[in-house]
This record gives C-alpha cells, sequence and structure tokens, in this order.
C-alpha cells in the first residue's frame, strides 16, 4: 500500500471522530514533508466572454456544468453571457457552503452525501474552515444542488438603501480577485464608496442582533429582519445604534469610515444581505434587495 493509500485509509476510519481526523491529517503531512493540495477555493481562474461564446460553450471548454458556473457568477441566473464579461470558472463542478461556528467536517460532509476525507483534502486541510468547496461526486448532482439551495426571499420583504444617495459600487457581490493579495475570493456583499462620515441607513425595519467590533468586518451593524432575512453594515466608522434596538427603515446605524481588514483604500460600505438557512446565515446578492 503506498503513501497516499495509507493517508486515506487512516483518514476514512478517523472520520467518525472529526476533531482526532483532523489532527491527524495535519500531523501526516507535517510529518512525512507533504504539504496538504492547495484548497479549491484558491485554485479558481477567470474566463473573459468572446464573441460568440454562450454559457454551454464556456461550460463545455472547461468541462463544467453549466449549473456551477451560474452558482459561481451571481449575475448569470437568467442564464445569458455578455461579450468582455468576466467569469470566476471554478476548478471542477460542486458549489461553496458556508460553514457554521462549531460545524464538524464529518457533519458538512453528510450533509452533502460524500467522504469526509474527500472534503477534507479537496479544501486544502484545513482546521476551521467558514467557506468550503463541495465538489460533485458520482452523479450526485441533483442531491448536491438541492441540499445546498435555500429558498429565495421575497425581495419586497427587504427593499432599501443603506444612503440618502445613491453610491458608486467598487466592488461587487460574488467571485472576485482582492486588490491587495491578486487572490480569488468571494465577496460576500457590495462595497459603496462614500466619504468618511457619510450617514448609513437602515434598509428596512428589524432589530439589532449585533452592533460593535467584528475581526475583519471592522465596527459592524447587524439587523434581523422579518421573512428570515438578515443585513449587515460593516467597516464602519462609529455606531449609532445598540442590540436589540427596534429599527425602522431609514433610521441611522452608523457612519461610513474603514475599520477592520479593508480591502478598499478609500472609506466604504461593505454591506450584505443574509437569509437564514440550515447551514447558518446564507449571503445574498445585495442587488436584489438595494432599492431607492
Amino acid at each position: 500500500m503506498n503513501f497516499r493509500n495509507r493517508v486515506l485509509f487512516i483518514c476514512s476510519v478517523l472520520s467518525v471522530f472529526d476533531l482526532v481526523f483532523t489532527r491527524t491529517n495535519l500531523a501526516i503531512a507535517q510529518v512525512s514533508g507533504v504539504s496538504c493540495p492547495t484548497s479549491a477555493l484558491e485554485r479558481f481562474g477567470r474566463h473573459t466572454v468572446a464573441p460568440g461564446e454562450t454559457l454551454e460553450s464556456i461550460a463545455q471548454r472547461y468541462n463544467l456544468n453549466a449549473v456551477s458556473i451560474i452558482t459561481m457568477n451571481p449575475a448569470l441566473q437568467k442564464g445569458r453571457v455578455a461579450v468582455g464579461s468576466e467569469l470566476q470558472i471554478p476548478p471542477y463542478d460542486g458549489i461553496v457552503v458556508e460553514v457554521s461556528p462549531g460545524q464538524t467536517w464529518r457533519q458538512v460532509a453528510t450533509k452533502y452525501k460524500i467522504r469526509p476525507d474527500v472534503l477534507f483534502e479537496v479544501n486544502g486541510c484545513q482546521k476551521n474552515p467558514t467557506l468550503v468547496f463541495v465538489p460533485k461526486i458520482n452523479g450526485s448532482r441533483n442531491r448536491l444542488f438541492t441540499a445546498a439551495s435555500t429558498p429565495t426571499p421575497t425581495p419586497s420583504k427587504l427593499a432599501g438603501y443603506p444612503f440618502s444617495e445613491i453610491a458608486k459600487e467598487a466592488l461587487p457581490y460574488g467571485w472576485q480577485i482582492n486588490p491587495n493579495t491578486g487572490k480569488v475570493f468571494f465577496h460576500s456583499g457590495v462595497n459603496l464608496l462614500a466619504t468618511k462620515g457619510t450617514p448609513v441607513q437602515a434598509i428596512g425595519a428589524g432589530i439589532v442582533a449585533f452592533a460593535g467590533e467584528k475581526g475583519s468586518y471592522g465596527k459592524l451593524v447587524i439587523i434581523n429582519h422579518t421573512g428570515g432575512l438578515q443585513s449587515r453594515y460593516t467597516q464602519l466608522d462609529t455606531i449609532k445604534v445598540s442590540v436589540g434596538q427596534q429599527v425602522n427603515k431609514g433610521d441611522l446605524v452608523g457612519t461610513v469610515g474603514r475599520t477592520g481588514t479593508p480591502i478598499l483604500s478609500q472609506p466604504y460600505l461593505h454591506f450584505e444581505v443574509r437569509s437564514s438557512s440550515s447551514l447558518g446565515w446564507v449571503a445574498q446578492d445585495p442587488k436584489t434587495y438595494l432599492q431607492r
């Protein structure tokens, strides 16, 4: 039995115990000097749509299913591609899911009907990931995409705008290239440019669920709305609400700043909309809800 087969055998045996499973894989990689494979999330490519190309022809070129490309490019929900537009291309068929705090590799693997050792390796042997790439395995496409999907909320339940005036969008939702590192990453919201101190307004009525510092988000306000929806206002300079406070559409929640770990060099609001699901709060395309 070669080294790789021995590792897979050990991983399969220990997968019942997620913590032991993870530590064993990391230890094997360190002792042997063999690095874990690069995570699938770091292997995305880019494709510029040429005249005459269709979604189907692009998918065939990369040996992918069109569904995989649409999933990574929210603007393609209608199945049409625009000449000159850039698409994020996954390394193979699959989806990206958000891992809830405390959720184990085995739980994620069971949810999507995939072996824990395969899921672990595909994602670069990370110990505590927040996002994972779940590959399509053995024709399981229908089960895979059905399990990952969440009901699309009705936009009319949450429709507003965080500023009094329309702002320039500096970085859209979806797969993007980090301007600082050059690496592909999933951008879970939109970045709206505004001068420092610009008032930030709630886009709908709700209850403040969080108001404070939160890692790379910097100063963050989270508002829970009806219909299982949540709006997030991050990189704020100041916070003007408190946890448990009832807010109405248009109420002041904070001011624009550049706290946390900002991607852009100028002040901006990173704004997100998320929906409740069995996997936690899943990011949605904010453009569906941003209305004046």
